[in-house]
């Protein structure tokens, strides 16, 4: 049985690794922020919360109350990324707040289950707009996931600098393009007022409203996933303490005035009334802007989304998997090789390849839709607790917000763990034994683990909490 946690007595494992260099800015740190929260969700989201809630106003107030319940959120994972500015994220949180049990139960479930889905995923759905924008022979097609998987692995492998400058490109490109999107459907006089009118009432056909209220949070709530991200590659940025407050609160903004703008315009170019599947509605969207060349357009800034997602992805999970390793491992231990950096690139390597690998599998099991499914639960208990650990550290929170952010991002988590309990029981309690098998695993691979070990001089988690 472990010992009782203490913050002072975390260790990482000292096996001759070179520290990460701290090499990322505010715009690296910013993108990350932004990077999967707008994804594939800016697209087909949309138009399955129009076409449930059946009003503008209901639309515009999902948004608003998801972006405060994130917003919050954030404001917690900021004090917790300042404290603790090491890879891992909230590994590294939970660890210090809840002991390494819990936290390694996060790192199975991350790092070798629900990320890989999520990057699989990703790259499933990217396939129909690669295909739109290129010639693809139909029998490279089903390679095309595969393909993007071991790209972005590729990149990540050989240097943070070069990633993480591909990264932060990409999804900075995001804003501008998505905000150009909507301005143009309003200066080119194909969005229409009148499809907003009456703001308030709903359309015929629409779903009743407490479901259709519920249903649209969780989609929501979902859309925004990913802000989160920033705190795992903490150990990579440039003066933590000033970069991770602007790239947490400033993300989370970009992020919910893009949603809100993107989804209002949307609706203002095609009526409710019309909306039929989310594919539709996005070919009815471009077309309308765009004519005949609207749905090459709509396919580029897919893709453009995807891409910056898919790679953020690869940069920022790996971490999670060092983290636990050099905490978890022994020098020989079998976690001891995801304990160390490439000698030459100075990346997570072995966790990179893990990572690639799991995603590969679940790729070629077809898989990521149910595993997805599974771990939609689990991951929002998770979130609770991270920001949960604002309340076990020991030392005063001395922030204007503290402690009315924490309560509403956790009474937000509490309301959508009950949805999902409610709407599909039997998936969130399958992904909880999915997760609790964690327990075991962690039981097998650390049975051989050393005593306490050396903090290495520098970046070493001696920040309390």
């Amino acid at each position: 049985m472990d010992a009782p946690f203490h913050p002072s007595s975390l260790r990482w494992a000292n096996m001759g690794t070179i520290a990460p260099i701290r090499q990322m800015g505010t715009w690296a740190a910013t993108a990350a922020v932004t990077g999967e929260a707008i994804s594939l969700g800016i697209f087909l989201t949309p138009a399955g919360m129009a076409k449930s809630l059946g009003s503008p106003a209901l639309i515009a107030a999902v948004w608003g109350g998801m972006a405060l319940i994130t917003l919050a959120g954030a404001l917690c994972f900021t004090e917790l990324a300042v404290r603790n500015p090491h890879d891992g994220g909230e590994y590294v949180y939970l660890r210090r707040g809840f002991g390494p049990r819990v936290a390694f139960l996060y790192g199975w479930m991350a790092a070798i289950v629900m990320y890989p889905g999520v990057a699989a995923a990703l790259c499933v759905g990217s396939v129909p707009y690669l295909r739109a924008l290129f010639p693809i022979p139909a029998s490279l097609t089903p390679f095309l996931p595969a393909i993007l998987l071991i790209a972005a692995a590729a990149l990540n492998y050989c240097g943070a600098r070069m990633s993480s400058g591909v990264m932060t490109t990409l999804n900075w490109l995001k804003a501008p393009v998505l905000a150009g999107l909507a301005i143009w459907a309003l200066v080119s006089g194909h969005a229409t007022f009148a499809n907003l009118a009456p703001i308030a009432a709903r359309r015929p056909g629409s779903d009743p409203l407490i479901a259709a209220i519920a249903g649209a949070a969780v989609s929501a709530y979902f859309c925004f996933g990913g802000w989160w991200e920033a705190g795992k590659i903490a150990g990579q940025l440039r003066n933590p303490s000033r970069t991770l407050p602007i790239a947490f609160t400033g993300g989370v903004l970009i992020v919910a005035a893009l949603y809100l703008l993107v989804s209002l315009a949307f609706v203002a170019v095609v009526p409710l009334g019309s909306i039929g599947s989310d594919t539709a509605f996005v070919s009815a969207f471009g077309q309308a802007l765009f004519g005949s060349a609207g749905a090459r357009i709509l396919a580029a800034i897919v893709v453009l989304c995807v891409l910056g997602g898919l790679i953020l992805l690869t940069m920022v999970v790996p971490r999670v998997t060092y983290a636990l390793a050099s905490a978890e491992s022994s020098s020989t231990g079998p976690l001891a090789a995801f304990a160390r950096l490439h000698p030459r690139f100075q990346t997570p390597a072995n966790a990179i390849v893990l990572q690639t690998v799991m995603a590969l599998s679940i790729l070629f099991l077809g898989a990521f839709d149910r595993i997805l499914a599974f771990i939609v639960f689990s991951s929002v208990v998770f979130l609770a607790l991270t920001v949960a650990t604002l309340f076990r550290g020991g030392i005063a929170v001395d922030r204007w917000w503290y402690p009315l952010a924490p309560i509403v991002f956790l009474v937000g988590c509490g309301l959508l763990a009950l949805l999902l309990l409610a709407h599909s029981p039997i998936p969130s309690l399958i992904g909880a034994a999915i997760v609790l098998a964690g327990l075991p695993l962690r039981a097998l691979l650390t049975r051989s683990k050393g005593a306490a070990r050396a903090i290495p001089a520098a970046d070493s988690l001696t920040t309390d909490l």
